[in-house]
């Protein structure tokens, strides 16, 4: 019996703290800290919400009352924790490849998304005209990890889940 009390703690645990980790990413925070903007404007909503990739790879795992997240995504641990990448020649063609196709949807008309493109065009420019090596900071935007909130959430799971059982030792005695 005990042993199913833990594993039905965990499993509780593993999906409300999956689901709280999720909503991290709708209120662009990690629980009440916001995370830092970009430096750069961006047409196309949060930097941790342009495609969902991000989102949607974090999955959890639990294995002898461990849970686990993880996520396929090469980029996820750099965005949780922060710090610094150096600059690929990979890099460097992905961002001339975003410099061109901007500078080509941009059109010719001085309209307000002409503008923006435009700024976007130039953003990638700079980005591809750093040297290889270059360092580049990357601010921390964390989604998953250790916060008071999730310190109280386990409480309140583990006490529904004790009444819960505490309730059913009641009702075999009677």
């Amino acid at each position: 019996m005990f042993e199913k009390l833990v594993q039905q703690i965990v499993q509780d645990t593993a999906v409300d703290l999956t689901q709280a980790f999720d909503r991290n990413f709708e209120s662009k925070s990690f629980f009440n800290k916001k995370w830092k903007n970009t430096r750069y404007p961006n047409r196309r909503g949060s930097l941790m919400m342009r495609s969902g990739k991000l989102r949607r790879s974090i999955k959890s795992s639990t294995a002898n009352g461990v849970i686990r997240w993880k996520s396929a995504m090469p980029y996820a641990s750099i965005h949780n924790e922060g710090g610094e990448i150096k600059v690929t020649a990979k890099m460097k063609r992905f961002f001339w490849a975003m410099h061109y196709k901007a500078k080509g949807a941009a059109g010719t008309g001085n309209n307000q998304r002409n503008r923006k493109l435009n700024e976007e065009a130039l953003k990638w420019k700079a980005l591809a005209l750093q040297k290889v090596g270059t360092v580049m900071t990357i601010e921390q935007r964390q989604f998953i990890g250790w916060h008071p909130q999730v310190d109280v959430m386990v409480k309140r799971i583990v006490n529904n889940n004790l009444a819960e059982v505490n309730k059913a030792i009641i009702n075999k005695l009677k």
